[in-house]
C-alpha cells in the first residue's frame, strides 16, 4: 500500500504492500494500495481555492508532496520485528497499518498514558506491537480477531519483542459481539482496523468504551485518497466517508484527520 515513488527501495515496497482478503470477515479487509501524486486535487483543491483565493497555488497537490508522503512513512524505520510481522500479514492476506500510522499510534499511546487499550482487528500484529510500543509497561492491550490464524500469527510477533504474555489479551470472535461485553468507560484507546463495512458499529461501541480523555484512532479513513473525492461513491468509500462525519459532529469527541497511512481518523473523548 506504499506508493510507488523514486528512492524507496523495491524491497520495502513489497515488504509493505497488503493484499486483498475476503469482505465477509470481520477482521481485515482489502485495502488499496498508497496515495496518488493527485491526493484530494478534486475536493480539497477546490474547496481551498473557493474559501481562501491566496491559497489557490498552494492547494494544488504536486510530485513534492508524494514525495512528501514517503518521506513521513520512512521516518521511523520498522526494525526487523516489524517487517517480519509485514511479511506473516502478506501471507495470510491480511492488511496491516502503514509504518507512519503506527508511528503516529504509538505516540498517541504514549501521549494518553493508555494502560487499557482496545484493538479491532488483529491482524498479524503490527499495529497491535505499535500500541504496545507507545503503551506503558504495565499496559494491557485487548485485541479483538474473527481469525484464530491472524492471532496466532500476532502472537509469534508479540514473543519475538518480547512483550510479556499479561501485557496482551486476544479474543476470537466477531468484533460486534465481543465489544458490546467490554466495560464502559475503561479504556484509554480504542483502535479500529478491521472489515470497513462495521466502521459504523465499532465507533459506535468505541465512544462508549473510552474514558473522558480516551483516543479514538480509525485506520483507513482515506481510502486510497477516494474518501476526499465526492465522485466516488462505492460502497467502502460511502462508509468510510459518513464515518469521518459522523466522528467530526459527535458532541462528545474532539476530531482530526491525519494524512498519515491510508488516513488515520483520531478524536478524543470529551
Amino acid at each position: 500500500m506504499v506508493a510507488a515513488a523514486s528512492g524507496v527501495p523495491a524491497g520495502r515496497r513489497d515488504a509493505r504492500r497488503s493484499q486483498r482478503r475476503p469482505a465477509a470477515r470481520s477482521s481485515a479487509r482489502p485495502r488499496p494500495r498508497a496515495p496518488r501524486a493527485t491526493r484530494g486535487r478534486a475536493a480539497a483543491g477546490s474547496t481551498l481555492t473557493g474559501r481562501f483565493p491566496e491559497r489557490a497555488q498552494e492547494a494544488t497537490i504536486s510530485t513534492d508532496k508524494a514525495n512528501s508522503w514517503v518521506y513521513c512513512e520512512d521516518f521511523v524505520e520498522e526494525d526487523d520485528v516489524l517487517l517480519r510481522a509485514r511479511e506473516r500479514a502478506a501471507q495470510l492476506g491480511c492488511a496491516p497499518v502503514l509504518p507512519g500510522a503506527g508511528a503516529a499510534l504509538s505516540v498517541l499511546a504514549a501521549a494518553v498514558g493508555a494502560r487499557a487499550a482496545v484493538e479491532i482487528g488483529t491482524g498479524a500484529g503490527v499495529g497491535s506491537l505499535y500500541l504496545l510500543r507507545g503503551m506503558p509497561d504495565d499496559g494491557v492491550l485487548t485485541t479483538i480477531d474473527i481469525e484464530v490464524e491472524h492471532q496466532r500469527a500476532a502472537k509469534e510477533a508479540f514473543a519475538e519483542r518480547g512483550v510479556r504474555s499479561t501485557r496482551t489479551r486476544t479474543i476470537s470472535g466477531r468484533a460486534l459481539d465481543v465489544l458490546p461485553r467490554l466495560t464502559d468507560g475503561a479504556y484509554d484507546l480504542v483502535f479500529v482496523d478491521a472489515d470497513t463495512e462495521s466502521y459504523p458499529g465499532y465507533v459506535e461501541q468505541a465512544v462508549r468504551l473510552l474514558r473522558p480523555g480516551g483516543v479514538l484512532a480509525v485506520d483507513d479513513a482515506l481510502w486510497h485518497d477516494r474518501v476526499p473525492d465526492p465522485a466516488r461513491r462505492d460502497e467502502t468509500t460511502t462508509v468510510i466517508r459518513e464515518v469521518g462525519r459522523t466522528v467530526r459532529d459527535h458532541e462528545q469527541l474532539l476530531p482530526a484527520l491525519l494524512p498519515a497511512g491510508d488516513g488515520l481518523l483520531v478524536a478524543v473523548r470529551r
